[in-house]
């Protein structure tokens, strides 16, 4: 196939899940919508961007005039009819014609509301849901092209995690662990670093800590929160080390947190909600007696992304379907002394749940 096939596909596929939604079309503004959708990846400006999608039409894509040379060696461009507009044209109302915007349509979700307005200004009849609400379905549910290239994302990050180990952490600041774990994922094939937290000690029970001037010392516990993209599929995983011998509360509230990864993983099946692998993890938790101490929901979907739907998190009913990519990523934190976390890309399969990070998570000991 094709890049031009392979992309078309996709557009092809979104138009029919728009229609058995209800909505007469798709408008997708730069980001991982039109990414996924045609392989082009502008610069995000105030100057409208949009790739218009109907049934019964070509895919249309707007593009600033300037820009339309790069819109041409887009993947994807084959299959699309290609517009510029000028400056000083109205890109709005030359959008509302193409696509004769009537009735509801989805959106991207990081549409500038300057760009919305605009064309709610241009087109008052149509009205506009946003895509992770309308079709949340439509970037979820990987093909075996996608997970093929999140499971090479996740082996690369176990990598880094296995290399990052073996280096000292005593007396070394959080930001220089952070930067030893960049320059590992990228050794190891990512082209782009999206996050390392570490969070050191009274730090790691800030769930998203900013690496800072920190020095991690002796007796530590070690919160690491890696992830980025490879090949345009992302990694994200978590581990929690400990410098030097840990005490028995700490060993205590690492293996709750493993327990309730284990049992949430173990929920992982074709139809099962998705607030139900929160809820695994979550009972085991509170069974501890730590329920209070886990502050944010079980994981979030990846793909072309680190972070987008489905949503592991109580009052998700969508279904678990097999393609269905996301993480497991209990914690419990305990303000002012220490947190843990401990956290895989799961993919979901006909016979239950798949690691795609499979790095042990028995609480390691560093120097």
């Amino acid at each position: 196939m094709t890049d031009v096939e392979f992309y078309a596909a996709r557009m092809e596929r979104a138009v029919r899940s728009a229609v058995q939604e209800g909505l007469a079309g798709l408008v997708v503004a730069p980001g991982p919508d039109l990414v996924w959708l045609c392989g082009y990846e502008p610069h995000v400006t105030e100057r409208l961007t949009a790739l218009l999608l109907a049934p019964g039409r070509k895919p249309q894509l707007i593009v600033p005039q300037l820009e339309r040379p790069d819109a041409e060696k887009a993947p994807g461009a084959g299959s699309l009819a290609i517009t510029g507009w000028a400056d000083g044209d109205d890109p709005y109302t030359a959008a509302a014609k193409l696509l004769e915007l009537q009735g509801r349509y989805g959106i991207s979700d990081n549409t500038w509301a300057l760009h919305l307005l605009a064309l709610q200004r241009a087109a008052p009849g149509a009205t506009y849901g946003a895509l992770s609400e309308v079709l949340p379905m439509l970037r979820a549910v990987k093909d075996a092209y996608e997970v093929e290239r999140l499971a090479a994302a996740g082996a690369a990050a176990d990598a880094a995690y296995e290399a990052v180990v073996e280096l000292r952490f005593a007396g070394r600041r959080e930001v220089d662990v952070a930067a030893d774990l960049a320059r590992l994922l990228r050794e190891n094939g990512h082209e782009q670093v999206d996050f390392t937290i570490v969070g050191s000690g009274p730090n790691g029970a800030s769930p998203h800590h900013d690496s800072g001037e920190r020095v991690i010392e002796d007796g530590d516990m070690v919160v690491m929160d890696f992830g980025g993209l490879r090949e345009g599929y992302g990694s994200d995983t978590t581990r929690t080390v400990h410098v030097g011998q840990p005490t028995a509360e700490e060993r205590k509230v690492h293996d709750v947190v493993r327990e309730a990864q284990q049992a949430a993983f173990e929920a992982v099946r074709p139809g099962v909600a998705c607030q139900e692998i929160d809820r695994a993890a979550r009972q085991v938790i509170r069974r501890a007696g730590f329920g209070e101490y886990f502050i944010h929901r079980t994981g979030h979907g990846i793909g072309v992304t680190t972070h987008e739907p489905p949503y592991m998190v109580e009052g998700e009913h969508l279904p678990l379907v097999p393609g269905m990519c996301f993480s497991i990523e209990p914690g419990i934190y305990l303000p002012g002394r220490f947190g843990v976390r401990i956290e895989d890309i799961v993919v979901c399969t006909e016979g239950g749940g798949r690691r795609l990070n499979n790095t042990e998570r028995e609480l390691r000991v560093v120097e």
